[in-house]
This record gives structure tokens, C-alpha cells and sequence, in this order.
């Protein structure tokens, strides 16, 4: 009783137009020994090409037996005009954090070389102050090495 069925592909536009695409109808063996047994058959229909912006709408595949029928969930298409480009931010988000990673390392790098220059005139003047203690004490024996070297 289930093995005959048409399967029809149609379309409905905005203004609620039914317009049929493709049809036809299947009959399916089934095999010995899958008799009263639930199939389930995948049958894909590709609608190629869209050809304008009158072509948006929902897209329905429908099955009938003798005495059931049934209809898929559809599928929305919108279909745009040729001149639509897809904008991607991809190269401008990867451009944006270079220059801002850039940015960061060089003012760590400036503030890394201002802090050295500010520590060393005073790390030399106590070598200067060292080498004058060291000039003024005897020689007998050696002054004890400082703590911070």
C-alpha cells in the first residue's frame, strides 16, 4: 500500500503563491524479509540556479500516498541581487590587534629603556662612592664586599 508515492517539490512567494517545481512519482521494492517493517528513504532535490530576487521564498518538499500526505517544515531562501558582496572583517580585526600589539610592545620597550636610564646614574654614583672610600682606606686589608652586589 506504501511502496507507491509521489514526491513534489514546490515553492511559496511572498504574496503566498504556490508554484510547483518538480514531481514525480516512486515506487519502491522492498526486500524480502522487511515486509511491514518502517523505512525511512532520503530523496534530495537541488534547485539550481536561483535566478532573481523573485525567487526568495519557502521552499517545500510534500509526499502523498493513496490515502496520507505529507509535508516537510520548508526551507526559507532569500535570494539577492548579483551585485551583493558578503562583508568579512576578518582582515580588519587582524590588522587592528598587529597595530595595537605593535603599539603596546614599543611603549613597553620605551618605558623598559627610560626606567634603566633613570636607575643608572645611581647605581654609578655608588660606584663612584665606593671607589673613593676604597682610595681613602688603608690597604692592609680589603673592605667587606657591599650587600646589593
Amino acid at each position: 500500500k506504501y511502496t507507491k508515492f509521489s514526491i513534489c517539490y514546490y515553492w511559496i512567494n511572498s504574496l503566498h503563491q504556490k508554484t510547483s517545481i518538480y514531481s514525480r512519482l516512486e515506487n519502491v521494492a522492498i526486500p524480502s524479509g522487511e515486509e511491514n517493517k518502517t523505512a525511512a528513504l532520503s530523496y534530495d532535490y537541488i534547485i539550481m540556479p536561483l535566478e532573481n530576487t523573485s525567487s526568495t521564498g519557502t521552499y517545500y518538499c510534500e509526499v502523498k500516498w493513496n490515502d496520507i500526505q505529507k509535508v516537510g517544515k520548508g526551507v526559507f531562501v532569500l535570494v539577492r541581487d548579483t551585485g551583493y558582496i558578503n562583508t568579512s572583517y576578518e582582515w580588519e580585526i587582524l590588522v587592528t590587534l598587529t597595530v595595537l600589539l605593535a603599539v603596546l610592545s614599543i611603549t613597553a620597550t620605551a618605558l623598559l629603556l627610560w626606567k634603566r636610564k633613570v636607575l643608572c646614574p645611581r647605581r654609578n654614583q655608588a660606584n663612584i662612592l665606593r671607589q673613593k672610600v676604597e682610595t681613602q682606606l688603608p690597604s692592609a686589608s680589603p673592605p667587606p664586599p657591599p650587600v646589593y652586589d
